[in-house]
């Protein structure tokens, strides 16, 4: 069920780098590395785990890493995520945006970048989380769960607007051109963060609160865009948990249950 179409590779294929000039020619079928790589995202299984059906788990792995670390992944989403704006007839730059963050346990073998959310319970990591009123992602952030909500806040914030590079991956200005309005919930409140954003990034910070005594789930204006997009992370068995040595990792594990996501909708 993870394996994309042929017309979802064909509409993939025309994004994906072209095989280094020299030496001998690419023999390995993209599309069977693809669907690899979804297999690990959708099923949750190791790489050495992978089917022998699939090409080698260290070509696959390979594959998986060089985009990461130079952005190929990153342009692929932020490609599909104009694309599936514009399909439904929305301007491809998004003039609202919402931050939330996640809080997920990590497994016992990950020790970098991990903390403990007190107000969660919960030791791991958390997640960032930026994205449009469609709920398509925008930036993603993944640090120790003791991480504060403001300074997260902040550092998300710097990815969206282009003003932070990590290694060439780096948010065009004309993707974000028209973004005005951010919303959050209480924890991102306070006048200084309110400050910093308006100074730094050019934009208004509004918050949606609970109501007071009230009980049981309640539909919160514009902050259950970003809950439904962490509900479809959770789709994933690679991201119920965080299973990743860097977290550089797990954000691309992220942009890429959103890549699946949006070429099912293309194509």
């Amino acid at each position: 069920p993870s394996n994309l179409t042929y017309a979802q590779y064909e509409f993939l294929s025309d994004m994906l780098p072209e095989a280094k000039p020299g030496g001998r020619k690419r023999s390995v079928d993209m599309w069977e590395v693809l669907n690899a790589i979804f297999y690990v995202l959708l099923e949750g299984v190791r790489w050495r785990g992978l089917p022998g059906d699939f090409p080698p788990w260290q070509t696959v792995y390979t594959y998986f890493r060089n985009w990461r670390k130079d952005g190929t992944w990153l342009q692929i989403h932020d490609s599909l995520r104009e694309w599936t704006r514009i399909e439904l007839q929305r301007h491809p730059s998004p003039s609202e945006a919402v931050i939330d963050s996640q809080s997920v346990k990590s497994a016992a073998m990950v020790s970098q970048e991990v903390g403990y959310d007190a107000g969660k319970k919960i030791t791991g990591r958390k997640r960032f989380m930026t994205v449009d009123t469609l709920g398509l992602v925008l930036r993603v952030l993944v640090t120790a769960a003791n991480l504060g909500e403001r300074e997260g806040g902040k550092q998300v914030l710097k990815r969206v607007k282009g003003k932070q590079v990590l290694k060439r991956v780096k948010q065009s200005s004309k993707q974000v051109s028209r973004l005005t309005t951010i919303w959050v919930d209480g924890g991102f409140d306070g006048e200084a963060f309110m400050q910093w954003v308006m100074d730094f990034c050019r934009l208004i910070v509004l918050v949606v609160l609970r109501p007071q005594q009230t009980k049981g789930f309640i539909l919160l204006k514009k902050r259950w865009v970003v809950e439904r997009t962490f509900g479809w992370l959770m789709g994933c068995r690679r991201l119920v948990r965080d299973y990743e040595l860097l977290p550089e990792t797990s954000e691309t594990f992220i942009y890429l249950a959103m890549i699946r996501i949006m070429v099912r909708r293309l194509a």
